[in-house]
């Protein structure tokens, strides 16, 4: 028998419920920001540390490390800790994490206090979206959830922009320091604001009631698998891949993590991380929609920023400032998405959204390296109009079907594969752009040779040029010198391009595969119960 909504579970209590998504969208905010903003300020922290640029991306790995870790099991710690317990917990170990961030005097010293930043990152998210399930009915999640999304969609857009601001005109230390007073303002108001609902409060005492269970083993396989995974995926490309020792041990040590994990999960009653609501087929399908949005808007935020730096020449400010007309553009559009989630069946704005990525990314495929910045923009704004309505109803859609107290372990999954999305686009992006640059470079260099005629002329024209500009300026040039000089410094850049070209290729069609699944979802019905009793 089904079972009804009730807002038995709401953490707003005699709060009014959008005065809540306001306060817990806060330090979500502060957390997918940091993430962005520490991107940019790599070179800047390796300059302030006397440590090379390799070594500063540990600063990121670090991150990303204990974040997953923590992450798929921030359902069963809020269930063991308390759901607002857990919430402050998290806010305050940020908070003071990146006080000592912004502190630190060494390489070590960071890299430790990034780890628990990480950790206390990592319990934000999933605990929000689990408040947010919890306290709307499944007819005005839609709207909850764009409120939300909106927080995490434009974290990644405007972090850039932001980080380079920061870190051109005062230090990099401020990137971390900026987060003290929003952590100390979000921990005050959820303090606050925020309701721990009487029946959590009950389950939690059964629950210890016998003596507290950790599932120690569980634990151990999540840190081993998504722990590993990040390290390979973040740093398989600098290694070289499997021609790495390092490489090859984190990706073994994740596979037997993987296995370990699912195993364990599946033979106890009391698992830290529930992998049985997977059997749901509308969660299934809405993780792996969730892992194609992180994949794309993760990695194109990447992509699109590094082609104009590495192409074009722009400067990192100015690189950002092209995102922000999607930035804008996702601001204007959320509001739109929340409004239809409730109305539209879920399965349409899906498969718009994600048809509309797949075109936008096609768009993408016909840049060139003579494009403008307004044309840079535009192939942004053309896929940012659609995002909203790729997270807010994959969001909403994903808690069909499940019982209200499985919210937090729903919670936990939805955001792991939002942030696998994201670190599988990154790596393969960054694979793909320095193997198929190295292809074109080496192809577009084949005809370059003194039996083209093309080849020859255009030697000849460059050397005339060259000479003439050099003779004019009083000094002495080699006569092959210049115009090879000249040439090379094109096909690298022709290469270069032709790179992005083949990812966005690769993104596209990867989207438009994903697209069908959508229609095996279960749409959410106004005023349907939430999932089965149990």
């Amino acid at each position: 028998m089904a079972e009804q909504w009730s807002d038995a579970r709401s953490a707003a209590g005699k709060v009014n419920k959008w005065v809540i998504v306001a306060i817990i969208s806060i330090p979500t905010f502060m957390e997918v920001l940091d993430a962005a903003i520490a991107n940019v300020a790599l070179s800047h922290i390796a300059g302030g540390l006397s440590i090379s640029n390799d070594e500063a991306t540990w600063v990121v790995t670090s991150y990303l490390v204990a974040n997953a870790a923590i992450i798929p099991i921030s359902g069963w710690l809020s269930d063991t800790i308390g759901r607002k317990r857990y919430f402050l917990i998290s806010i305050a170990l940020f908070a003071i994490s990146s006080l000592l961030c912004g502190m630190a005097p060494n390489l070590t010293f960071l890299i430790l206090a990034r780890v628990f930043q990480g950790v206390g990152g990592g319990g934000l998210a999933p605990v929000e979206q689990s408040m947010i399930a919890d306290t709307f009915p499944p007819q005005q999640r839609g709207m909850a959830f764009a409120a939300f999304a909106f927080v995490v969609v434009c974290g990644p857009v405007f972090g850039p922009t932001l980080g380079g601001v920061i870190t051109d005109n005062i230090n990099w230390h401020w990137i971390f320091l900026i987060n003290v007073p929003i952590g100390a303002i979000s921990f005050i108001l959820a303090q606050l604001f925020v309701c721990e609902p009487k029946i959590m409060a009950k389950e939690r005492a059964k629950r210890l009631k016998g003596g507290l269970r950790v599932d120690l083993l569980g634990f151990l396989f999540v840190a081993l698998a998504l722990g590993c995974l990040e390290v390979t995926l973040d740093r398989g490309q600098r290694e070289d891949w499997f021609s790495s020792g390092l490489i090859t041990t984190t990706a073994i040590f994740s596979a037997l993590g993987f296995i370990g994990l699912i195993i364990r999960e599946l033979s106890i009653d009391d698992p830290i991380v529930d992998l049985r609501v997977l059997a749901n087929r509308n969660f299934a399908i809405c993780c792996l929609v969730m892992m194609t949005g992180g994949l794309i808007i993760f990695g194109s935020t990447q992509l699109i920023p590094q082609m104009l730096q590495e192409v074009l020449g722009y400067t990192a400010t100015d690189a950002g400032l092209a995102l922000t007309a999607g930035g804008v553009a996702t601001v204007l559009v959320m509001p739109f998405a929340g409004m239809l989630t409730g109305k539209v069946d879920v399965r349409a704005l899906l498969g718009f959204a994600l048809l509309s990525q797949g075109l936008a990314l096609l768009n993408m495929t016909h840049l060139d390296s003579t494009i403008s910045f307004s044309d840079a923009a535009l192939a942004r704004l053309y896929q940012a109009f659609a995002l909203p309505f790729l997270f807010v109803p994959v969001s909403a859609a994903a808690y069909v079907g499940l019982a209200q107290s499985q919210s937090n372990q729903a919670s936990a999954l939805i955001n792991v594969a939002r942030n696998l999305g994201g670190t599988f686009g990154i790596s393969t992006a960054q694979t793909m752009l320095e193997r198929r640059q190295q292809f074109h470079q080496t192809r577009l260099v084949e005809g370059l040779n003194g039996l083209n005629p093309n080849y020859n002329e255009w030697i000849n024209n460059a050397g005339a040029s060259i000479n003439g500009a050099t003779q004019a300026g009083g000094a002495s040039s080699d006569t092959m010198a210049g115009p090879l000089g000249a040439l090379y410094q094109q096909v690298q850049q022709q290469a270069t391009m032709l790179s992005f070209v083949d990812v966005f290729h690769v993104l596209m069609i990867f989207v438009f595969v994903v697209t069908p699944l959508v229609l095996l979802l279960r749409p959410p019905k106004p005023g349907a119960a939430p999932g089965p009793g149990h």
